[in-house]
C-alpha cells in the first residue's frame, strides 16, 4: 500500500495543487470585491444616454462634486476669523522686569548722562521721570493689546477680523485696534520722547539717548496669542457645517430618458445615485445573492485563465511554479486596486498595472502577457468608479509596456518604457476628455501627476524581477547577459583550464544566437547556454581535440570504450560542476541535452573498424540524453556538432561547407534528436541554411599577401 503512495502523488499532486491554487485565488479576489450592489449604467459627459429612461428607484439626495465641496471649504476658511487669547497677566511681569533693569542700569551707567544726573540731586528727578513715563506707555500697550500672528496671517491687511477671548467673552476685532511687536516698539520709544516735559536741549538729548540705549524691545512680547484649540475646533465645525448634498432625488421621479445628452449636472445626479445604490447596506439575502454573483463571475474569469494555459500554454499548465507566479502578481494587482474602497480619494492611476504584463512577459510570453493584462484589468475594473475609462486606458498601456519593453537587456530599457506609458496615459485621457467635454478647460492637472508617479513606480520591475527569479527559477535577460559575461568566475577559470573549449564556446554561442534570432527564440539564453554547455571537459582537458597542444593525444593510450567513457562523462561532470556554482536549471539543461543521445562516433567507428568480428556495446559509445526538450536546446546541438565538425574540413569552399550543415542535422534528424523539441523542419531548414552563411563568412577566403623581392 505504501508502495502506491509515490505513484499517487506523481499523478494527483499537480492536478490537486493547480485547482487549489485556482480555487485560493478565487476566494480572495471574491473576499476583496465590494459587497454592495454594482450601478448597471455606464455614462459619460457629454454623450447620449444609451439606456432605457432611468426612473430614481428610491429616494437620494444630490452630492456635491468634490469641486463644489473644496470651492466651499475654500470659501468658509477664508471667511472664518481666527480666535486669539488676551493674557492680562504678562503687562506685570514685564513692568516689574524693567523696572529691576532700569535701576540696575541707571546705577552703572549714571556718570554717562551728567545733564540728567545733575538734574537728579535736584527736585526735578529726570531719571524717576522718565521710568515713570515707559512703565505708564508699557501699561497702555498692553491694554490695547500686542498681538502675534501666526505664519499664514502674517501679510493681513488692517482690516483683518478677528475674536478677541477676554476672560469669559469673546468679541470681535480688527487687526487694526491692535498692535504689531515692531509698531508697539516704535509707539513705545516714541512716546516715551515726547512725553516728557523737557525744554533744555542737552537734557532732551540725553534722555532720547538713554532711551535708546535702554533696548525696549526686549518688553515688547506679544499677549495676544492664537488660541490654537479653540481655533481648530471652530474650523471642524466650519467643515462639518458644510453640506455634502444640493438637494434631493424623490422616488419615481424620471432622471434622464435615452438619447438625453448628458449634462454636468446630469452626471451629478447619476453620480449620486451610483454612490447611494453601492454604498446601501443590503439585507442578508441581498448579501448573499450579491457574494454568489461575484464569486460566479470571478470564478468564470478563473476559468478563462485555466482554459487558456490548458490549451494555448501546456508547458505552464504543468509547472505548478509558473501558475503560482502568474496568480501571485495578478492578485496583487487586484489587492492594489481594492484600496479605493477603503480610501475616498484613493489616487487609481497611480497604480502601475502595467507591471504585469512586462514581468509575465519577460519571463514568459507575449501573448499570455497581454491576456492575463486584460483578465487583471477587468476584474479591477470593479473597484474603479468609471470602469470603461478605465479598461478603455489601460489595455493600450498594456500593449505599449509590451512593445517598449519586448527584450529588457539595459536598465535604460525600463525608463525608456516607463516614458511611453506615461505618454499613452496622458494622450488617452486627454483625447477621452476632449471628446466628452469638447474642450480642455475641465482637464485636471493632477492627473498628470498621477500618471508621473505611475511611470516613476514602473521603475520597481528591476527588483521585482529578481525577487521572482529567485522565488520562481526563473531567468530574465538580464541575468543571462550576466551569465553569459566571460567575466564570470566559472568562464574564466574555464579559460584558463579548456582555452580551446572555451574559444569553441564562444563560437557556438555566436552560431546559435544568429539561429535563434532568426527562429524567434531566445538568443540571450542560447548564447548564455552555449557558454556553459562544455564546463564538464575541465574535470580532463587534454583529452579533447581541441586542447591539445604538440600533438599530445591521451587517447592513443587507452581502449576505445575508455575513451568513449571519458568523453561522454562530460556531460556528468559538468551538470555537477553547474550545480556546484549554482547555474540555473535552464542552462543546466543546455548541459545535459546538448549531445542528446548520439553516439561517440569517432571512437564507435575506430572500434568496429579495428574489430570487424565483434558486436560492439552501443550504451558503451552512446550519450546519455536526454534529447532537446526546447527549440533553443534544439538550436545548440546543432550549432556546436557544426562548429566542432567545420574545425576538421580540409577545405573551406562552399560546396563543403554546404554538404557539412546538411550532412551533421541529416544525421541528428535520422537519429529523432529533435523528436522532442517544438521545432519544425521548415525552422530547420531555416537554421541550416543561417549556419552555411556564417560559416561561409567565418572561413571566407583571404587574400595572399605579396612579400618584397629581394633586389639583386
Amino acid at each position: 500500500m505504501l508502495e502506491q503512495f509515490p505513484k499517487f502523488k506523481s499523478r494527483f499532486y499537480k492536478p490537486f495543487a493547480r485547482i487549489l491554487l485556482f480555487v485560493i485565488s478565487i476566494l480572495i479576489v471574491t473576499y476583496l470585491l465590494p459587497k454592495t450592489g454594482k450601478f448597471a449604467y455606464e455614462y459619460q459627459n457629454g454623450t447620449p444616454w444609451k439606456h432605457p429612461a432611468l426612473i430614481a428607484p428610491f429616494d437620494f439626495p444630490i452630492y456635491k462634486t468634490q469641486a463644489e465641496l473644496a470651492e466651499e471649504t475654500t470659501t468658509a476658511l477664508k471667511n472664518h476669523r481666527p480666535y486669539f487669547e488676551f493674557d492680562t497677566s504678562l503687562v506685570q511681569r514685564v513692568k516689574k522686569q524693567f523696572s529691576t533693569d532700569y535701576d540696575l542700569f541707571i546705577s552703572e551707567h549714571q556718570e554717562t548722562y551728567p545733564n540728567l544726573s545733575q538734574a537728579y540731586r535736584t527736585d526735578s528727578n529726570y531719571f524717576s521721570l522718565i521710568k515713570t513715563v515707559i512703565l505708564s506707555n508699557l501699561e497702555q500697550l498692553y491694554k490695547q493689546g500686542i498681538i502675534l500672528l501666526p505664519e499664514n496671517n502674517v501679510d493681513a491687511p488692517p482690516s483683518f477680523e478677528l475674536m478677541l477671548i477676554k476672560g469669559s467673552f469673546v468679541e470681535p476685532f480688527e487687526l487694526s485696534e491692535l498692535e504689531q511687536r515692531t509698531s508697539a516698539y516704535k509707539k513705545l520709544s516714541r512716546r516715551a520722547a515726547t512725553a516728557l516735559p523737557l525744554d533744555n536741549e542737552s537734557i532732551i538729548a540725553e534722555a532720547s539717548q538713554l532711551i535708546n540705549n535702554l533696548q525696549l524691545n526686549k518688553y515688547i512680547e506679544a499677549n495676544v496669542l492664537l488660541n490654537e484649540e479653540r481655533n481648530a475646533a471652530e474650523l471642524d465645525r466650519l467643515k462639518k457645517n458644510i453640506s455634502l448634498t444640493s438637494g434631493r432625488v424623490l422616488a419615481g421621479q424620471r432622471i434622464i430618458d435615452q438619447g438625453e445628452i448628458v449634462t454636468s449636472e446630469i452626471e451629478k445626479v447619476l453620480d449620486s445615485l451610483r454612490r447611494k445604490y453601492e454604498t446601501n447596506v443590503v439585507s442578508e439575502a441581498d448579501y448573499y445573492f450579491i457574494l454568489a454573483g461575484q464569486l460566479l463571475l470571478v470564478a468564470l474569469m478563473f476559468s478563462a485563465i485555466y482554459l487558456f494555459l490548458f490549451y494555448f500554454r501546456k508547458d505552464v499548465f504543468n509547472s505548478i511554479s509558473s501558475i503560482s507566479f502568474i496568480l501571485l502578481i495578478t492578485l496583487t494587482m487586484i489587492l492594489f486596486a481594492s484600496l479605493n474602497q477603503f480610501f475616498v480619494h484613493f489616487p487609481f492611476f497611480i497604480i502601475p498595472f502595467a507591471i504585469l504584463p512586462i514581468i509575465i512577459r519577460t519571463f514568459l510570453d507575449s501573448r499570455l502577457a497581454f491576456f492575463m493584462h486584460v483578465i487583471t484589468v477587468l476584474i479591477c475594473a470593479f473597484f474603479a468608479q468609471n470602469s470603461f475609462e478605465f479598461v478603455f486606458i489601460q489595455i493600450p498601456v498594456g500593449l505599449v509596456a509590451m512593445f517598449s519593453l519586448f527584450r529588457m537587456t539595459r536598465r535604460s530599457h525600463i525608463v525608456r518604457a516607463a516614458m511611453f506609458i506615461i505618454l499613452t496615459y496622458s494622450l488617452f485621457y486627454a483625447s477621452l476628455l476632449l471628446w466628452q467635454e469638447g474642450s480642455f478647460q475641465n482637464i485636471d492637472p493632477v492627473m498628470f501627476a498621477y500618471f508621473a508617479a505611475n511611470g516613476v513606480m514602473l521603475l520597481m520591475v528591476y527588483p521585482l524581477i529578481w525577487i521572482f527569479e529567485r522565488m520562481f527559477g526563473f531567468l530574465s535577460d538580464v541575468t543571462l547577459i550576466e551569465l553569459a559575461d566571460t567575466n564570470h568566475p566559472v568562464l574564466r577559470e574555464m579559460a584558463e583550464a579548456t582555452p580551446g573549449t572555451f574559444q569553441h564556446s564562444i563560437q557556438v554561442g555566436n552560431l546559435a544566437q544568429e539561429v535563434a534570432y532568426k527562429l524567434g527564440a531566445n538568443p540571450a539564453l542560447v548564447r548564455a547556454g552555449a557558454m556553459y554547455h562544455d564546463i564538464g571537459k575541465m574535470a580532463a582537458p587534454l583529452f579533447f581535440t581541441e586542447n591539445q597542444a604538440g600533438g599530445l593525444n591521451p587517447h592513443t593510450k587507452i581502449d576505445f570504450e575508455d575513451s568513449a567513457r571519458i568523453v561522454i562523462n562530460h556531460i556528468e561532470n559538468g551538470i555537477k560542476m553547474a550545480q556546484k556554482h549554482n547555474l540555473p536549471k535552464q542552462i543546466i539543461d543546455f548541459i545535459s541535452t546538448h549531445q542528446g543521445t548520439t553516439k561517440t562516433r569517432y571512437f564507435y567507428n575506430s572500434y568496429i573498424n579495428q574489430h570487424p568480428d565483434k558486436t560492439p556495446d552501443i550504451s558503451a559509445f552512446t550519450y546519455p540524453g536526454p534529447t532537446p526538450f526546447t527549440k533553443e536546446t534544439a538550436i545548440l546541438m546543432m550549432a556546436d556538432s557544426i562548429e566542432a565538425a567545420s574545425r576538421s574540413l580540409k577545405s573551406y569552399s562552399d560546396d563543403e561547407i554546404d554538404k557539412l550543415v546538411e550532412k551533421i542535422i541529416g544525421i541528428q534528424i535520422e537519429e529523432d534528436q529533435f523528436i522532442n523539441a517544438p521545432i519544425t523542419f521548415k525552422e530547420i531548414n531555416e537554421a541550416k541554411e543561417v549556419f552555411k552563411n556564417k560559416l561561409k563568412n567565418i572561413y571566407h577566403a583571404r587574400i595572399e599577401y605579396p612579400d618584397i623581392k629581394k633586389k639583386n
